[in-house]
């Protein structure tokens, strides 16, 4: 059955503006991120989890390289205009930095959480670029989101084992 009640669905224009919409969400959010994982790094007290943290770093970094890459062959100009939830969500894990006794668990499992808080909305968010990528017919494009994709599942998975190793540590 046709979608008649909204046209829009079917609007390549409408489509484009969508998926530039979450592709400016995405792109924002991973250079807020880019921009502060060194101090993350620092603030980490679990060696396990200051190296998880570096691997998503790099993650990161080659995610935003198809992120440009996807911006020129989608013809779209980045604009961070309407990415303030997302960032406010990124400010949260962003002001943690507890010292003192007993503070550096409470500091590590919010990094742990925040983390895999962060993957679950990337993997969402490129989730719902393929859907839009497919309407569109951007092949290319869908095969650097799944790329992107693929590695925000793996970090989701990295930082869930930590979380396990840090809390098995924790009660050894």
């Amino acid at each position: 059955m046709k979608n008649a009640s909204n046209p829009q669905v079917t609007d390549p224009d409408a489509l484009k503006q969508l998926f530039a919409h979450h592709l400016n969400r995405l792109y924002f959010g991973k250079h807020y991120l880019n921009d502060t994982l060194e101090r993350l790094v620092n603030i980490a007290s679990f060696r396990n989890l200051q190296l998880a943290l570096e691997e998503l770093w790099d993650d990161v970094k080659k995610q935003l390289d198809r992120l440009d890459e996807i911006y020129e062959k989608a013809g779209i100009i980045p604009s961070d205009a309407d990415c303030i939830p997302v960032q406010s969500i990124f400010k949260e894990v962003f002001t943690l930095e507890r010292r003192g006794i007993g503070m550096e668990l409470l500091s590590d499992m919010d990094l742990m959480l925040y983390m895999q808080l962060i993957e679950h909305i990337n993997i969402t968010a490129y989730r719902m670029l393929r859907i839009l990528a497919g309407s569109l017919n951007y092949g290319e494009i869908d095969q650097l989101l799944i790329e992107s994709f693929d590695e925000s599942v793996d970090d989701d998975r990295l930082f869930l084992m930590i979380t396990n190793e840090y809390l098995a540590q924790q009660n050894a």
